[in-house]
Order: C-alpha cells, then structure tokens, then sequence
C-alpha cells in the first residue's frame, strides 16, 4: 500500500490530533502538581473532552477519506463521535464521586479514561483494516488498565485478568478474520474489500474464505458486545470491577462497538448481508433469551445489570439482521438509548455509595423511596424504560427495532423477543418493589454532591423526555446511512 501523506488533511482528523496532544500535556502537567492539586486533572480531562467535542461537532456535514483512504469522515462518524464524548464527560463526572468516597481518585484514572476514548474515536473513524484493529486495541488496553484500577481488590485484579485474557482471544479471531480477508482480497482499505466482495467474477474458492473470514470478524464483534455465547466475561467483569468502571464499560464502548460492525460488515462486507444476518440472528435470539432467563435470580445488581445489558444487545442485533437502512437506523437508535438508559441507572448506584460501603446489592436499595424520593423517582424511571414501558424511551426503541423486524418478515423473531421482553420486566419491577415496598430500619444517607445530582435529574428527565418526542432521534439515527 502506498502512503501519501497531504498535511492539509491533518484538518479532518483535528478531534484526535487535538485529544491525543491535550492527554501527552494532562500527563505531564500531573507529574509536576502537588496531591493538593490533583482533582485539577479531572477538570482539564473534562475540558479537553468537551473542546473535542466541539471540533467534532463542527465537522458534522464535513465528508474525506484521508490518509491514502485509511481514514474517514463522514455524518455518521462524526455524530457517533459527539454521542462517544457526551456520554463520555457524563460518565467521568459520575466517577468522581465514586472515586472519591472509595479513596482510589487517582490521577492515571482520566488519563486512561481519555485513551479509551480515542481509541473509540479511531475505531469509528477506521477505513482499514488496519486502522480498526489500532483503535481497538487502543481503546481494549487502556479498558484492561482501568479494572485493575482498586489494586487492592482482589475481585478487581481477577475481572482485569478475566477480561484481558478473554478479549485477547477475541482481538486475536478479529485479527485472524482479518488477514484472510486481507489474503483474498488483497488490500486493507474497506472500499476495495466491498468491491472485491460484490464483484459478479467472485469464484466459489473465494467466496468460501470470505465467509470464513467473515465468521471470524462477526465473533470478534459479538466480543466486544458482548453477546451469547461470547458473554462469559460480562457478568464476572461487571461484578469485580469498581462500580465506576462498569458503567464506563456498559456504556460509552458500545457505540464503537456497533461503529467497527457498521464499517467491517456493512460497508465492507455488505454484499454477505445474507451470510452474516443468520448469524446475527442466532446472536440476537441468544443473547436476548439468556439474558432475560439469568437475569431472574441475580441478587447484585451489577450483575443483574450486567444480563440486562446482554439482553439489550440482542435487540441490536435484531436491528442488523433486517438488512435494510431502517433496520440498522433502528439498532443504532437503540444503542444510544440504552447508553442513557445505562448511564442513570449506574449513576443511581453510585450516587448510594459511602465510604467503605458498596451499594451493589439489590437489597441495599430497601427503603430509597423514603430516603431519597427524588433517586428512588429517577431509578423507577430507568427500570421502567428498560423494561419497555411507554412512554419512556425505552419503549420506542423496542418498538422501532420490531417494526422493522416485522416488517422485513421476521415475525417469529419478532414474537420471540416480546416474549422474552415481558419475561425481563420481572427483575426491573423488582428493583422498583424494593425501594417502594421493601422498609429498612436504618434509613439511607446519601452523600453525592450537588453537580452530581443536578447531572442525575437531568439523565433521568431526558429519557421521558427523549420519550416524549422520539421522532426526531428515529429519524437522525435512519439519516446516518
């Protein structure tokens, strides 16, 4: 491949240039401040999020491919890129609280927080190969680090092992499903694969180690989902980590996630439609089932969260198997609301926590409701929204993937996914029995600052808001294709 670099298309990639420059100073700029001075970190990590976020935003519209085409900018990138960032300072600004009342507020935290993050932007704007592999692995590495964060919690350290050692099996099927593809087709770049997949001349030889390769790059993804039957890490890693780190994890990743699905099987391999949505719907049914069936007997709630999340990523999938644009606009309109959805429900168990005490199980939430009427209010609404419940927006993104899977004659997936729908408001109404009809005789302190609560009202209000009004959001996320 020949690489002919231009420095006017440095412009197109100001988001990561500017990211990656604002982590190098962060990093250094920390070395040299006091511990008296360390939360500054935070505040300048905030920042350079927001600025990126900015640049992004300005370069909506904007549409290259740069780089000898290993780059791209596009609307759906950039506006994956500005959701990435959103949620990303919404996250972090959660963490602090929690980081602080457990005493692991460290300033390598943001800093690997911010890697992931541009990892995640490179991901999504990947039109190689080589480009998405680089992005993944940055943004897994710094994942890793960041379990590993409360050293001296051995559930921690093994959930970091666990995943590390299960996602570098995973990035290797990706890498292995990638060098065939590279082999057939003889190139990295994604619009040269898409041709040489959809070309009429394509021989059954060839056509066997597409798919072969195929089969290895959906595992890989599927990985990173999180979905049946490559969920084994998600339960276990969403338990051990620090509360702080799950919510990171079950949220923000999952948009780049569906970002490298978009750009390895649509644009590239979107001539095997055919091949990878059976795949996709064998995921999809899976992951929904046992994620709603195990989700029924979990007493923690992170892990109950945990299934929950496999469920939600099964109606994903579900969007993907249509086939069509509005199938796959519906999976992306999905993904973003269960992100909010996500975000408010961990932000809930975090706001609980005190120093020395972890509010991870169900029980602990006994009583909210006369402790604390306005979190046990935001709580009620984020179990009712994920459980499917109108006029949340949970309901709408549930309602829009089935319309579309209906409509591309898909009904028995379509009936089976209700099913299991209803099946899952089981454990969601539990949560909300346990805060309104559950007494405790020692009432609950809650001890969030201020920012973080007023943060928390308004996650909670946007999901019945975003409800109340969900063609716009329906129509944005069909528009990005």
């Amino acid at each position: 491949m020949n690489f002919n670099f231009n420095a006017s298309e440095l412009l197109f990639a100001l988001p990561e240039l500017f990211l990656l420059s604002a982590i190098a100073i962060i990093l250094l700029f920390d070395l040299f401040i006091s511990d008296r001075l360390k939360h500054i970190t935070y505040y300048l990590s905030q920042l350079a999020l927001l600025l990126t976020g900015f640049s992004v935003f300005n370069l909506i519209g904007e549409s290259a491919i740069i780089f000898s085409g290993t780059f791209v900018l596009d609307t759906l990138g950039s506006t994956f890129k500005v959701f990435i960032l959103g949620f990303a300072i919404i996250a972090l600004a959660y963490t602090r609280h929690y980081l602080k009342v457990h005493d692991l507020l460290r300033n390598e935290y943001f800093i690997l927080a911010m890697m992931s993050i541009l990892g995640m932007l490179i991901m999504v704007s990947g039109h190689s190969l080589l480009t998405l592999y680089l992005g993944l692995e940055i943004m897994s590495l710094s994942l890793y680090a960041l379990i590993a964060t409360a050293r001296d919690r051995t559930a921690a350290i093994e959930a970091a092992l666990k995943y590390f050692v299960l996602g570098a099996i995973a990035s290797g099927l990706l890498l292995y499903g990638m060098s065939m593809i590279y082999g057939i087709s003889g190139s990295l770049n994604i619009a040269q694969i898409s041709n040489f997949a959809s070309a009429a001349t394509l021989g059954s030889q060839q056509t066997l180690i597409l798919n072969f390769g195929l089969v290895f790059l959906v595992i890989g993804v599927a990985f990173k989902l999180g979905a049946v039957p490559f969920h084994m890490w998600v339960p276990d890693v969403y338990q051990g980590s620090p509360t702080s780190v799950t919510m990171f994890l079950s949220s923000v990743p999952k948009i780049a996630a569906v970002a490298i699905l978009i750009r390895l099987l649509i644009d590239g391999l979107g001539s095997l439609q055919h091949y990878w949505s059976d795949l996709f719907m064998i995921l999809a049914i899976l992951s929904i089932a046992i994620g709603s069936l195990v989700a029924l007997n979990q007493t923690n709630i992170k892990r109950m969260l945990a299934y929950s999340t496999i469920s939600h990523i099964g109606f994903v999938l579900l969007g993907f198997v249509t086939g069509v644009v509005d199938g796959y606009g519906a999976a992306v309109f999905y993904v973003l609301t269960y992100i909010l959805m996500s975000l408010a429900a961990f932000g809930v168990i975090i706001a609980l926590n005190k120093n020395g005490f972890e509010a991870d199980q169900i029980a602990d939430f006994q009583g909210l409701s006369k402790s604390s009427p306005w979190l046990a209010l935001i709580m009620l609404v984020v179990m009712l929204s994920m459980a499917g419940v109108p006029p949340f927006i949970g309901f709408y993104s549930k309602l829009f993937i089935l319309q579309q899977v209906v409509a591309e004659g898909y009904v028995i997936l379509a009936v089976l996914a209700v099913i299991f729908a209803v099946i899952s408001a089981y454990y969601y109404l539990q949560i909300i029995k346990t805060m309104y009809f559950s007494d405790k005789d020692k009432s609950i302190v809650i001890y969030a600052p201020l920012d973080m609560k007023i943060l928390l009202s308004i996650n909670g209000i946007l999901i019945l808001l975003v409800g109340l009004m969900p063609s716009f959001w329906m129509e944005l996320s069909v528009s990005l294709f």
